[in-house]
């Protein structure tokens, strides 16, 4: 597998760019995020990337972020969700949004994704919505928070890793209501996003 192309880049496109490495130039297709950060062209940029291989032939996929490409291998790894429309998906909103949405049980997130309909962004939900968790739940580990901080703080220090500001993780804890401190932290968080989704 290619994971990773450092080189040149000769060539701008509104889905792809080419990376001349060594002489030889790769395509890789892109979401928006990811070309808004590629650099001038004659100039050297990295993508981490994904090769995809079909019946129909090879398709090279570029990434700004691990976190990106991670989320782009889960949502094409739905049923009815390819590459090209894991790259739409990702081309509309933040990794952290889209993370947000699944975790939140958001399917409209989805069904405003063009060629994506209610059944297939339910899906995405149901067959995506645990792994977010158990990530989320990982990275709430991989603070190093000690132990015997309250569920707040740990809930609170979720919504920061899925992309909230401090204020905004705050507001929404508080949103919840009494009992607040009682529970685990990822019940909390799961409360904190229904909340926010209700009030978008």
């Amino acid at each position: 597998m290619i994971a990773q192309v450092k080189g040149k880049l000769v060539l701008r496109a509104a889905d792809h760019v080419v990376v001349d490495c060594s002489g030889v130039g790769y395509q890789l297709f892109v979401s928006s995020k990811t070309l808004q950060q590629a650099p001038a062209t004659g100039h050297e940029m990295t993508l981490l990337s994904q090769l995809i291989v079909r019946d129909d032939g090879m398709s090279l996929y570029g990434f700004s972020s691990q976190a990106e490409r991670d989320l782009f291998g889960k949502l094409n790894s739905v049923s009815g969700i390819g590459p090209r429309m894991a790259l739409v998906a990702l081309s509309g909103s933040s990794v952290a949004e889209l993370r947000r949405a699944i975790a939140a049980g958001d399917a409209k997130r989805f069904q405003a994704v063009p060629g994506i309909g209610r059944k297939t962004a339910e899906r995405i939900i149901v067959e995506l919505r645990e792994k977010v968790s158990d990530e989320l739940s990982g990275e709430i580990a991989e603070t190093g928070v000690a132990d015997g901080t309250d569920a707040r703080l740990l809930a609170r220090e979720g919504l920061v890793t899925l992309g909230y500001e401090l204020a905004e993780a705050e507001r929404m804890l508080d949103a919840i209501g009494a009992g607040i401190e009682i529970g685990e932290p990822e019940e909390m968080i799961a409360a904190a996003l229904r909340g926010a989704a209700r009030a978008a």
